[in-house]
């Protein structure tokens, strides 16, 4: 008895040059795909999500946003030092105090793009 073939694959073998090579020639390289993989696994954390979308509504204090997340500013700390290290938020200082925020537009632009897919 013969194995049936799976719906969502073709039931024939024919590629289409012309979009075969339009695609190639934009295809992400290597290096940006590796760092777009970083990205999205350093998003894929509820408690950094929730720093985001914190700090996409203001710049805030560490101890600010481990109020509004409710744990310990040593934990907002080690979070935020992951989303530094892979440029998604920055830091200023001002007197005593450490002030963050995204680091830039497309940041908040990727994640209220996730969250809209996610809410429709």
């Amino acid at each position: 008895m013969a194995a049936q073939k799976p719906a969502d694959v073709c039931e024939i073998k024919a590629i289409d040059e012309k979009k075969v090579r339009s695609v190639k020639k934009t295809m992400l390289t290597s290096d940006e795909s590796v760092t777009l993989s970083e990205t999205f696994s350093v998003l894929a954390d509820p408690t950094r999500l929730k720093l985001i979308y914190a700090l996409s509504k203001e710049e805030l204090c560490v101890c600010d946003l481990a109020g509004i997340l409710e744990i310990s500013v040593s934990a907002v700390s080690h979070q935020l030092r992951i989303l530094r290290n892979m440029r998604l938020v920055k830091f200023r200082k001002h007197a005593k105090m450490v002030y963050y925020s995204l680091d830039d537009k497309h940041i908040a632009n990727l994640f209220l793009e996730g969250l809209n897919h996610v809410r429709e």
